[in-house]
């Protein structure tokens, strides 16, 4: 039986996942809103995330990519506590990304 994931475990596996960048945007995962859940399991990571669209063209280097940052946040034996799930539903949107991040890409969210 392994440890538990703690609260720290969590706080580095989100600053890890803020090095995982979507190369079309150029904005990191977190900040696009693309990890929809990010949990501590008994003795796992548990993180649901999606892509831009179904048919983005990293759409299996990308989960990949965060899945082995949320790994080697977790050393050692990162690669057994880390179970990622790519979903689709909700579908994202740009809506989900953060809004500072849209202002440093020059864009504003408009309100009624």
């Amino acid at each position: 039986m392994g440890a538990p994931i703690t609260e720290a475990d969590i706080d580095r596996v989100t600053a890890a996942l803020h090095e995982v960048y979507d190369p079309e945007v150029g904005l990191d995962i977190m900040t696009m809103g693309l990890i929809y859940r990010l949990e501590a399991g008994m003795e796992k990571v548990i993180i649901d995330m999606t892509l831009t669209t179904p048919g983005c063209p990293v759409s299996d280097s990308l989960p990949e990519e965060a899945r082995q940052a949320a790994a080697r946040a977790l050393d050692p034996g990162g690669d057994d506590r880390v179970n990622l799930e790519v979903v689709w539903d909700p579908p994202w949107s740009p809506e989900m990304i953060d809004d500072d991040a849209l202002a440093e890409l020059g864009y504003r969210r408009v309100t009624d």
